[in-house]
């Protein structure tokens, strides 16, 4: 039979379809589609992005030339622009204001690699650095309170160029979904006095049945309400709100779990199309006892239909305590 799994954070309920339960194989995987054409994002062709705004380089080298190794520009395409005011204003009952933000792509290796996990951990230790450093550079922007880094990998995750890359967006609102998730956790904390994700975490090591990996600082495991085939969360162990605080000892530990992570999936899964997101604190909270940042990764295996959008319940057909026993028996 079927089971209903109540997500604590949201309460939002899935359904872990027990009985249509899959295995990795059974899984059409879709394709990840090559572009043809020359890869803007490849050493050499600096000048089919915008102008870098940071960068890893060899010293002696120029801007926007060869020689770096990871690159920061602007997205051609914006989702938001930097320039201009928010201009808040009402219309009837509604609200609106200006496009004000900012969109950087982090350009992760100048090889043409298709995701993050064909580079070696020193290489993913220096895109972690940067997304510090760029949170904590545009944060000083008072317009921004929340900034969104995540990662698309493949046509269907949303990716537009298949060279590795992951993506910063400043927000200056708050998105509805890290709000639903404070809201959860801060009541959860107001009731028991303890962080949930802590608790979460404690409760996840006791049972050992949906940890994926664990080393010294991170733990990677497939959530008890999984929305989707593998969806895989990685937490630090010790509480911390902010992602952009993360230490440079605790970036060393992250690089090797996430990239321990994304490979598992990768081979399990024959390199899905995947979407990662980083869930953080805003940065108009200065800290926070019961919010404790995390990364969503979710391969994109399912199409999320007409019964998902009517009632934001989600079918899923691999139990994360298999999902789990499948990755972590992954080499």
């Amino acid at each position: 039979m079927s089971e209903l799994r109540k997500d604590p954070i949201l309460g939002r309920w899935i359904i872990i379809s027990t009985e249509r339960a899959s295995r990795p194989k059974d899984f059409v995987i879709p394709v990840r589609s090559i572009k043809k054409g020359t890869c803007p994002f490849c050493s050499g062709n600096e000048d089919m992005t915008p102008p870098e705004v940071f960068t890893l380089r060899a010293p002696q080298t120029e801007p926007n030339k060869p020689g770096w190794r990871i690159r920061v520009v602007s997205n051609k395409y914006p989702a938001l622009r930097i320039e201009g005011n928010l201009d808040k204003m009402g219309d009837g009952i509604y609200d609106r204001m200006n496009g004000i933000g900012a969109h950087e792509v982090i350009i992760e290796t100048p090889e043409h690699k298709t995701s993050l996990g064909a580079l070696d951990e020193s290489a993913v230790r220096e895109v972690i650095g940067v997304y510090k450093t760029r949170l904590n550079e545009l944060k000083k922007d008072t317009r921004f309170i929340f900034g969104m880094l995540f990662k698309n990998v493949g046509e269907i995750a949303g990716a537009s160029v298949e060279h590795t890359h992951s993506q910063l967006i400043m927000l200056p609102t708050v998105p509805k979904l890290i709000k639903e998730e404070m809201l959860g956790t801060e009541i959860f904390y107001n009731y028991r006095g303890r962080c949930l994700f802590c608790d979460m975490i404690r409760q996840e090591i006791n049972t050992a049945s949906r940890i994926v990996m664990k080393n010294d600082k991170f733990i990677a495991f497939c959530p008890y309400a999984s929305r989707f085939p593998f969806e895989t969360w990685i937490l630090p162990l010790k509480h911390e709100s902010h992602f952009e605080n993360i230490s440079a000892k605790n970036i060393v530990n992250l690089a090797r779990l996430l990239l321990g992570t994304i490979q598992k999936l990768e081979s399990i899964l024959d390199k899905p199309s995947y979407n990662y997101v980083i869930h953080t604190t805003p940065f108009n909270v200065e800290s926070s006892e019961y919010y404790h940042w995390h990364i969503e990764i979710i391969p994109r295996l399912t199409r999320v239909a007409g019964f998902e959008w009517g009632t934001d319940f989600y079918i899923n057909t691999v139990p994360p305590e298999n999902a789990a026993d499948y990755l972590r028996d992954t080499k």
